[in-house]
């Protein structure tokens, strides 16, 4: 039996900067992680350069039953926290957009900063552990393919259920619920929409196509650039919209956000009577598109000048390019989700220390906690914020 004062599941973003905290308050903590290194969902992140807080971080971007659960942790170890930590291992960064902080070199760089800390502070990682027993009698046992461990303290840190290719499973709720903490029903969030029938083959003609738009449904609105994609719809703007979107419901897309649409077309009527009316549209969507909302809204005017145009007509399209409602037929689900919604009942844990109110010793961190971050930064601050509340306690 290895005796350690604190085990923590999982070698993820939450996981390795919850052992660094504990081990630096001189706790002897072991890391077990199941598959064949540390740290792959970082280094996979913000495609290999890994999106690692944000500068405008505040509790309104994160998703959650209790939408207060989050502010104690992301208030006690901020983004100028991680920054301070980041600047301190010389890693070079740059603002993309949004206030979203990206290494300018790798996410290896993340990756390294965090091996090199765990290792100053006498940390030990094991990896390929299979776990298939934990119990608890006044303290935890674990039991995985390599050994057994004790330890006083467990901290469940193994994630969500996004992107199963990487490992990810979902352990950490079994065990949630093994010693009695509830556990709501997760769902894939930051993911890709996709279409069936005549709107999967528009997005098969449409797919690499993009532009800036607004994106709603009944309750949420977000504008950024969107993806048209051989399955459906992608982009930034979509990603954030999937995390409040209902299975069945319709999603409403402006097209021309930054442009009073009816304004344009009866000016261009005015200013281009000689043109068509996918010339005057191409000039501010792309023209893929423009051709296929012809087929749609104005095929039987198609080939008519402007100036034949009837003004209610460019009234109807133009309030169509504002307000095209579409419904998807899903997502693609856990396969492509950059987070998992959902997950451990916040109300069973201390929004201060991230501890079990029901179970001693036990913690939960990140993505497998019931708080999930908006695209671009925010998930990971809540991995390091709230991995710090845990790990100055545990």
């Amino acid at each position: 039996m290895n005796n350690y004062d604190v085990i923590i599941l999982g070698g993820g973003a939450a996981g390795l900067m919850c052992a660094i905290a504990a081990a630096g308050r001189g706790r002897h903590v072991v890391v077990l992680e199941g598959s064949n290194r540390i740290g792959k969902k970082i280094l996979i992140s913000g495609g290999g350069r890994c999106n690692f807080t944000n500068l405008s971080c505040d509790p309104s971007q994160f998703i959650s039953a209790n939408t207060k659960f989050c502010v104690s942790a992301l208030s006690r170890y901020t983004q100028w926290d991680f920054i301070a930590l980041a600047e301190k291992h010389g890693i070079s960064y740059h603002e993309k957009k949004a206030g979203q902080l990206f290494c300018d070199q790798s996410s290896k760089d993340i990756v390294a900063m965090l091996t090199a800390e765990c290792q100053q502070a006498s940390v030990s990682i094991l990896t390929h552990c299979d776990i298939t027993a934990v119990k608890y009698k006044g303290h935890y046992k674990v039991t995985c393919n390599m050994s057994e461990l004790s330890a006083e303290s467990l901290v469940i840190a193994t994630g969500g259920l996004s992107i199963p290719k990487m490992g990810a499973t979902d352990f950490g709720y079994r065990l949630a619920k093994q010693f009695g903490l509830k556990v709501h029903e997760t769902h894939a969030g930051l993911v890709p929409f996709t279409f069936t029938g005549a709107m999967q083959g528009l997005m098969e003609r449409l797919s690499g196509v993009s532009l800036y738009a607004t994106v709603s449904t009944s309750d949420v609105t977000f504008t950024e650039n969107i993806l048209f994609t051989h399955r459906g719809l992608s982009g930034p703007a979509a990603l954030q919209l999937s995390s409040y979107w209902t299975p069945g419901s319709e999603i409403r897309l402006n097209l021309l956000p930054r442009y009073k649409a009816d304004s344009f077309l009866l000016s261009a009527k005015t200013t281009q009577p000689n043109a068509r009316l996918r010339s005057a549209l191409s000039g501010v969507l792309p023209r893929a598109l423009v051709l296929e909302l012809e087929r749609l809204w104005w095929q039987s005017e198609a080939e008519n000048i402007l100036a034949e145009v009837s003004d209610m007509l460019l009234r109807q399209v133009a309030s169509q390019l504002h307000n095209w409602e579409i419904r998807p037929a899903a997502t693609e689900g856990y396969r492509t989700a950059e987070v998992t919604l959902g997950g451990i009942d916040t109300n069973e844990l201390s929004s201060k220390t991230m501890e079990s109110k029901r179970q001693p010793g036990l913690y939960c961190i990140g993505e497998v906690v019931d708080v999930t971050g908006h695209l671009g930064g925010f998930n990971f601050q809540w991995a390091w914020a709230s991995a710090q509340a845990a790990g100055k306690v545990v």
